[in-house]
């Protein structure tokens, strides 16, 4: 049988981890965000007092990540960490040295579900399952405002949707794998739709996905 790999891209608090980690659960496959893996390369140049902008530093980072117990690192989840994830990410050499790491994941036998910004176009880009997805740049900030601020943060929203606008230029725009919808990808778009419903509409673009590829 077909694995069931499961491609999630899109922006910055667009609702794709949310998403995935619910297909994840859905399906019983894996799940990775890798968006924790550049956080922590990020967080890794700024606790060792490098610059973020510092190629060789990053790329170092990222060859010496060790992926245990990301996922409870409550720091990865802060403001600095998506900012610096970004900055990081537009290495070239930072991408090289996880690009393993992620393509090993998804090549799991079975499948799983990864999100990020470039899983459908260069991680994964043989999936059986591609979305993207999206919402407006105001509903992400407020999303993010709102995660942020409950966990005690203090930002201005303002602030907040500069920050998100100031990513997705970034992330679109570097040279290294882009964020791009790739081309065989299924936009979803979250701007009106609350997880329950941005949950079913991914299902059912996975379930068609699986029939056409007779998983």
């Amino acid at each position: 049988m077909t694995a069931l790999v499961i491609a999630v891209d899109g922006p910055a608090a667009s609702g794709k981890g949310t998403i995935a980690a619910r297909l994840a659960a859905h399906y019983g496959l894996p799940h990775l965000d890798t968006g924790l893996l550049y956080r922590a390369v990020g967080l890794a140049v700024l606790d060792a007092g490098r610059d973020l902008d510092d190629a060789v530093a990053a790329e170092a980072a990222a060859l010496s990540l060790d992926i245990v117990g990301l996922s409870d690192n409550p720091r990865l989840t802060e403001r600095d960490a998506g900012e610096a994830a970004s900055r990081v990410a537009s290495h070239p050499g930072v991408r090289a040295a996880l690009l393993k790491l992620q393509q090993d994941f998804a090549g799991q036998p079975g499948g799983a579900v990864l999100d990020g910004r470039d899983i459908g176009t260069v991680i994964a880009p043989d999936a059986a399952a591609k979305l993207y997805v999206t919402a407006t740049p105001e509903v992400r900030a407020e999303r993010r405002w709102k995660q942020l601020t409950a966990r005690g943060q203090d930002i201005a929203f303002n602030d907040m949707l500069e920050d998100i606008r100031r990513r997705d230029e970034r992330d679109s725009g570097r040279d290294s794998a882009p964020m791009v919808q790739a081309d065989d990808a299924v936009l979803l778009d979250t701007t009106d739709l609350g997880i329950e419903a941005a949950f079913d509409a991914a299902r059912r673009i996975v379930e068609a996905a699986r029939v056409r590829a007779g998983i």
